[in-house]
């Protein structure tokens, strides 16, 4: 009898910069074994394209028959970038019981826009006693609406501790118009409705456009012939079936960050320490204890708005290969500064496109001076046309300018007006700024060789010849100029990792006391007072370039700095290696004396023995995380269940407040037979 093969898991990420895929197998070793990587740009106006790009890659790379994977697991920036760039579709947000005072609370009349609103009479007390509940003026809403919106909100007041008229108003809704309803208590047990209500439109208006990503994968995949489960990862780093996560795709904002934390503890084996991850945009920080990363205790925080939704701790700053290289306005001897904003790197574009970009770098290399816009092009991203609606004249005029191919910016702009219009279509996404990077630095000095060297020193040259406060040229070699960007990069990582730690510790000022401590761990002449720092762990680096930027990170950090081998794909690994991992809540309170009030679920009962009432608590959370473990995608989950008093004492009386029990599942994903 032939052996089965070893099963083999597919993972994807979805990163600012490219889309990751990789092949494991658990068999090849205590970690298992990566089989095969590759990437392939992301598409930002079709995230499935770039993936099946990846995907193909990888299989081909493999020689793997697509029948043999079992599981396929994705992290996705598709929530994160939608919520930071204010993306979404239009929705309706129903309060129950609150007025329109409430909407001016934690952000919520910012994030409500013009998307409408509606108040009902009705929600509960702190022990679930309900008020009048009256839909009336909802219902009558609801035709319009139903052809207006693309889906609804529904948040009552203390839904978390009696969800009647949440239920009520999603039923009425549902029946209405068939439309898909977010309701507030499915998705935080926590107290603090206007914030709750705020979690629950940004969830309602993400509905569909992960409903899409999810759509456009599967079918992606059963093109390919590849019958496995599609696995998300959550912003807390563990894995939900897709179908949970179309549901609730606002548990995906951090997913990737979530996913690289979880591939790096894989791939160490180190239960302590700092994540490093820098991309091609961004650089993410946080932290790993006892395995776990560390979560955010209010809640993350994406695009300015602080969601209720449990996420890791992560610290991102503009800061990463393709990052904007500048020079300090008015300083004698001035800095280079890096980001926060992401060009497409010179080496990339001239690989892309040729002579239309060194054609155009040596004609402003063959100028007696240097101008203000050397080096610098624009170019469409490809978005399609309909996402252009709503242009100014100006901004119609100049995108019309601007085309497919790149496009000198000393030839597009005449004026500082029309500098200001190509930055607001670059932030509509429209436009891309191609310009010298990090990455062009390390095509020059032979540290990077994927794209187009010859088009990223005709830009260092470009940028060497800037005049500093004396009028001097800034740098005397183009070589001299990359490793002076190369070193900035690295002090400027050093200082963002020991900020994050010093936040972590809770310290005030913590960017200004990192930079100091990195200014004078490199300055020839430290100063009267020597400073010393150093990490109680090592940093984990992780991205594509950690190897080149992370080597001269040990003596800044005061710790070393571990890179594994399959650093470059970390995301993509780590979204295939997690675990499922969900919890239900339950909470008794007493009302009045003698009476102890369970709210669990979507149902509330009273009993008038204490130890019953938690008993029956205890069994509700246990069956409740069960079937959730079984709807996010495994049958083999393991529940842990831990009970909270609050009691007072009084008289030497031991005097019930409040129990809080919480019930937590986990287990590996169910694989494809």
């Amino acid at each position: 009898m032939t052996a089965k093969p070893p099963p083999i898991f597919l993972g994807i990420d979805t990163g600012g910069t490219y889309t990751d895929a990789v092949l494991w197998s658990e068999q090849g070793g205590p970690r298992g074994k990566v089989l095969a990587k590759a990437k392939s740009l992301t598409t930002r106006h079709d995230l499935a394209v770039g993936i099946s790009g990846a995907v193909d890659a990888v299989l081909e790379k493999a020689g793997t028959d697509p029948a043999a994977i079992k599981l396929v697991s994705m992290s996705t920036t598709l929530a994160t970038n939608a919520l930071v760039e204010g993306q979404g579709g239009r929705v309706a947000l129903i309060m129950i019981g609150f007025s329109e005072a409430d909407l001016a609370r934690d952000g919520l009349k910012t994030a409500l826009g013009t998307d409408p609103v509606v108040f009902c009479p009705g929600g509960h007390d702190v022990h679930g006693n309900a008020a009048k509940l009256d839909l009336s003026g909802l219902e009558a809403a609801l035709p319009e609406l139903g052809r207006s919106v693309s889906g609804f909100a529904v948040c009552a007041y203390f839904a978390t501790r009696n969800p009647a008229h949440e239920l009520a108003a999603r039923d009425l809704i549902r029946e209405k118009t068939g439309l898909p309803v977010t309701a507030s208590h499915e998705l935080s047990a926590k107290l603090g409705g206007p914030r709750r209500a705020l979690t629950t439109l940004l969830n309602a208006r993400l509905i569909s456009m992960i409903d899409r990503l999810v759509a456009a994968t599967e079918g992606f995949l059963a093109r390919r012939g590849i019958a496995a489960p599609l696995m998300v990862v959550r912003g807390d780093g563990a894995l939900v079936s897709a179908a949970f996560a179309r549901q609730r795709p606002i548990e995906t904002i951090l997913s990737g960050p979530a996913a690289s934390l979880v591939g790096a503890r894989h791939m160490t084996g180190l239960d302590d320490a700092v994540v490093s991850d820098i991309g091609g945009t961004t650089t993410d920080v946080a932290v790993l204890d006892a395995g776990r990363p560390r979560l955010d205790p209010e809640g993350a925080t994406v695009g300015g708005f602080r969601t209720m939704v449990e996420a890791v701790a992560m610290r991102t700053f503009g800061l990463g290969g393709d990052s904007e290289v500048a020079l300090e306005d008015g300083a004698l001897n001035p800095k280079i500064l890096l980001g926060p904003r992401r060009l497409v790197p010179l080496a990339l574009a001239g690989m892309a496109h040729g002579e239309a970009v060194t054609t155009e770098l040596e004609r402003q290399l063959r100028a007696p001076n240097p101008g203000r816009m050397d080096g610098r092009f624009a170019v469409r991203t490809g978005v399609p046309d309909r996402l252009a609606a709503g242009l100014t004249a100006p901004e119609a005029k100049l995108y019309e300018a601007i085309g497919a191919t790149p496009l000198s910016l000393d030839r597009l702009l005449t004026s500082n007006a029309q500098n200001a219009t190509l930055n607001r279509l670059v932030a509509r996404g429209l436009v891309h700024i191609s310009g010298f990077t990090p990455s062009d630095a390390a095509h020059v000095l032979s540290k990077q060789a994927n794209w187009d060297a010859a088009a990223a020193r005709l830009g260092a040259e470009l940028f060497a010849r800037k005049r500093d406060g004396r009028g001097q040229a800034i740098a005397a070699t183009p070589e001299a100029l990359c490793e002076r960007v190369l070193v900035t990069l690295t002090r400027w990582s050093a200082e963002y990792i020991l900020e994050t730690a010093f936040a972590e510790d809770g310290l005030d000022g913590a960017a200004t006391v990192a930079h100091a401590l990195v200014q004078r761990a490199v300055d020839a002449h430290p100063g009267i007072a020597r400073l010393s720092v150093a990490l109680d762990r090592p940093v984990i680096g992780l991205g594509a370039s950690a190897p080149l930027h992370y080597a001269g990170l040990p003596p800044l950090v005061g710790n070393g700095c571990v890179v594994p081998e399959d650093t470059d794909v970390a995301n993509a690994l780590g979204a295939v290696v997690g675990q499922v991992r969900v919890s239900a809540e339950a909470r008794v309170s007493q009302p009045k004396e003698g009476l102890f009030r369970l709210a669990s679920g979507q149902t509330v009962r009273d009993f008038t023995d204490e130890a019953k009432a938690i008993a029956a608590a205890e069994a509700d959370v246990r069956a409740i995380v069960a079937e959730r473990a079984r709807d996010a995608g495994t049958d083999s989950a393991e529940i842990d269940v831990a009970t909270e008093f609050r009691v007072s004492t009084v008289e030497s009386q031991r005097m019930f407040i409040e129990a809080h029990v919480v019930a937590v599942a986990s287990g590996r994903p169910r694989i494809a037979v």
